[in-house]
């Protein structure tokens, strides 16, 4: 048909009608071809192609047939019918007959060792009618067939039989259908039940974030370092206020206090690390060496070094009497913000801002090994008090360690989510994490599983968002905890001596292989 704007034109291919418009001067157009002038007017082009003839279509698609069904060219058709009837059955009889065809490997080695002689079972008893062979031409067929073994006959046939790499390995008197493999009861450790912990006294007296804690060897008192430059000493009993010790111009970070000698020693942002003897309350002396503030301190069990690490990326080992510097323990790449301390090698443990923790030699100065299997900073860690292990925690994980070679042994089966700034354990197997959010969970040390889970309340006046806990310990005995909080508190933990098992049991799911990751 002809419009205005141009002329259409519809062919049959023979798969539906095709419609092509041609723009120009209104002519009439023959079916199958186009003007000279128009294809001119077009660019030139050769124009609508011709029809191709529908034998060269059938016989392109009974080439494409032959060469996609063919699979073995080099067969030959059968000759005769009866060829042809041969075949069939052969290939049915493959099919359906194939797992019968040939005895089992046990049958045949009893046959072997037979006499070789018909079974009385299969003899024709004398007087019984023996039933006649068929005599069709199906079943002389049939039997005329030849018999192929499996892996020939799929060889021939270009078929590759499919084995399972597990049954491999399977004893041939037992091949299941399908590898089952039995399942193992697990042999995760049963945590041991504990009383909960419930907080009985907030001590309030401090002007800033309490930032340190230690415990004096008698538990008569301990001592706190905080953000307002003092250091308070409190009665452990009652929580009263003792004495109020200044003398640092920066916030407190660290505390220890001796075992051997009256000393406490005190370390700070002010780069300062000072001894205080504490039957005069007076500072006696003072370790010069730190290039930045110091982070953490550890005292030595049986000898008189004192161990600090700070910002300077360093672990500095001090004499406490002759004030020397002994060692300068270097080799992390960042803030060393926790350290501890043992009587059997490796003597002093390490944990930094470089996600690394590393055991030292005393004696030679030098590394011993590094532990790289954290990926966060480690800013606590904490030594069983009778075994021979350590725990380490940072902000994906915590983890425990074997020593001396600091093997890893596992983390624990829950994710505190937060950034943990202490922790401690006591010889109850009782362990203790503080977040910076305020969450405060209780753990079972030997199986990993946290039995409770509790967050700080502030006092009132403070920002909920000084809810967080930067120092906790427990006091000589275990049967307390204290914590050091954002909100300018001291807060006293024990254990609810009203609780049993039945009325807080243990919900407890052993972790399956798949889920507990290595690292």
């Amino acid at each position: 048909w002809e419009s205005d704007r141009g002329t259409c034109v519809t062919r049959g291919l023979g798969r539906g009608p095709i419609y092509a418009c041609v723009r120009g001067r209104r002519r009439a157009m023959a079916v199958g071809k186009k003007p000279a002038a128009a294809a001119a007017e077009d660019g030139g082009g050769t124009g609508i192609d011709t029809v191709t003839p529908l034998k060269t279509l059938a016989s392109n698609s009974l080439k494409r047939t032959r060469a996609l069904f063919q699979a073995n060219g080099a067969v030959a058709r059968p000759a005769t019918a009866v060829d042809a009837q041969k075949l069939r059955l052969s290939c049915k009889v493959r099919d359906e007959y194939e797992s019968v065809l040939e005895l089992p490997a046990t049958m045949r080695m009893d046959a072997a060792k037979g006499d070789g002689t018909t079974p009385k079972s299969a003899e024709a008893t004398e007087g019984s009618t023996a039933v006649a062979p068929s005599t069709s031409d199906v079943a002389k067929m049939i039997d005329s067939l030849p018999v192929q073994k499996t892996e020939e006959a799929h060889k021939g046939l270009g078929i590759i039989e499919y084995k399972d790499p597990s049954m491999q390995q399977t004893d041939e008197k037992y091949k299941p259908s399908a590898a089952i493999m039995k399942r193992l009861p697990s042999k995760w450790p049963k945590p041991v039940w504990h009383a909960p912990w419930k907080l009985y006294r907030v001590i309030s007296g401090h002007l800033g974030w309490v930032r340190s804690i230690a415990f004096d060897p008698g538990n008569e008192w301990f001592v706190t370092g905080s953000q307002d430059r003092t250091i308070k000493v409190w009665d452990t009993a009652t929580g009263t206020l003792k004495i109020t010790l200044t003398g640092h111009i920066e916030q407190i970070r660290g505390l220890a206090v001796s075992q051997r000698h009256p000393y406490m020693f005190s370390a700070g942002d002010d780069c300062m690390v000072k001894c205080w003897d504490l039957e005069y309350n007076k500072v006696i002396r003072n370790y010069h060496g730190h290039l930045s503030g110091v982070y953490c301190m550890a005292l030595h069990p049986t000898l008189d070094v004192l161990m600090t690490g700070g910002r300077d990326s360093v672990c500095r080992v001090w004499d406490i009497r002759t004030k020397a510097q002994v060692h300068c323990l270097s080799g992390h790449q960042n803030t060393v913000c926790s350290v501890i301390a043992q009587a059997a090698d490796p003597q002093v443990i390490t944990g930094s801002h470089d996600s690394q923790i590393k055991t030292w030699d005393l004696a030679a100065g030098k590394t011993m090994s590094t532990l790289t299997f954290h990926k966060k900073s480690v800013r606590t860690m904490c030594m069983h008090p009778r075994e021979y292990t350590f725990a380490a925690a940072s902000a994906d994980n915590i983890k425990k360690y074997r020593l001396p070679k600091g093997e890893f042994l596992h983390n624990m089966l829950s994710q505190q989510k937060s950034i943990i700034n202490s922790m401690a354990v006591n010889e109850d197997d009782v362990m203790v994490t503080g977040g910076d959010n305020g969450s405060l969970w209780f753990w079972d040390w030997r199986s990993g599983h946290c039995f409770q889970r509790d967050q700080a309340v502030v006092q009132p006046g403070s920002l909920d968002s000084e809810s967080g806990i930067y120092a906790l310990s427990f006091d000589v005995t275990g049967s307390r905890l204290v914590t050091c909080e954002a909100d300018k508190t001291i807060k006293m933990w024990k254990e609810d001596s009203t609780a049993t098992p039945e009325s807080h049991p243990v919900n407890f799911k052993p972790p399956s292989s798949s889920s507990m990751n290595r690292f």
